[in-house]
């Protein structure tokens, strides 16, 4: 056996989020039939770099499978990309070590959530319609509360599995593009739901109903119940793990 890492895109519309669950289509599970039946229906462990709600999308995704080296690499992604749907493509998928973790060893993940101020029927899938005016300014100083090493508790979903809700945040801006606002922001790992959280309280902040500041005192809370609603899950994307201290 073999261990490959795969790099893959995904359209999160039709499906319940990454993670396998039972009784709905997920990308994993997608995944996991139709690589099994690649290698003779063969029992196979995908391994994602991470969860992803549902409808939500990634422009660049990673996960690793151990297989039987029974093709070229080139043919691996060749024949995938035959077999799955048209809303899943694999972009590339070479040999790493037997010790290599998609999640485990990827060192920063960026996000970015797209809002469409007008009513567009074309991207409506791929961007939250929200019309009501925004004042950038002050969302982008509300961001800058949320740069560092910092316990993001108040952005979390309950009851969640993880060890530590401590969180990493290299970056985060708002900025105007293509006729959409778009939010970006980087850290060495997120907890769930805690991008759509953070994008709902600084649209809070956006719209006069809190400060900047305030994202700071949100932050010292730790409590949910303190910051902003979830915004809808179809304007959000994965949009690049990185790798760079185990390439």
């Amino acid at each position: 056996m073999q261990r490959y890492l795969f790099e893959m895109a995904y359209d999160g519309t039709n499906y319940a989020g990454w993670q396998v669950q039972p009784g709905v289509s997920t990308v994993q599970g997608e995944l996991t039939k139709q690589l099994s039946r690649l290698f003779g229906n063969e029992p196979v462990d995908i391994v994602g770099c991470g969860r992803t709600d549902a409808g939500v999308h990634a422009s660049q995704y990673f996960f690793h499978v151990d297989l039987p080296e029974r093709m070229s690499e080139h043919q691996l992604v060749y024949k995938l990309n035959k077999m799955l749907p048209a809303d899943l493509v694999i972009y590339d998928a070479r040999i790493v070590q037997h010790d290599f973790h998609a999640r485990f060893d990827a060192t920063s993940r960026t996000y970015q959530y797209f809002i469409q101020p007008r009513k567009y029927p074309f991207d409506r899938f791929y961007s939250w319609y929200f019309s009501q005016p925004l004042d950038l300014e002050v969302m982008n100083e509300g961001a800058h509360h949320l740069i560092g090493k910092k316990d993001f508790t108040s952005f979390s979903k309950l009851h969640t599995d993880v060890r530590t809700n401590i969180c990493t945040v290299h970056h985060a801006l708002w900025t105007t593009k293509d006729n959409r606002l778009q939010f970006e922001i980087k850290a060495n790992r997120f907890l769930r739901n805690m991008v759509r959280a953070v994008v709902g309280t600084l649209i809070d902040v956006g719209q006069g109903k809190l400060s900047p500041e305030t994202v700071e005192t949100i932050i010292k809370e730790k409590d949910r119940g303190a910051a902003g609603v979830s915004v809808p899950g179809h304007g959000l994307f994965l949009h690049e793990i990185d790798y760079s201290l185990h390439q």
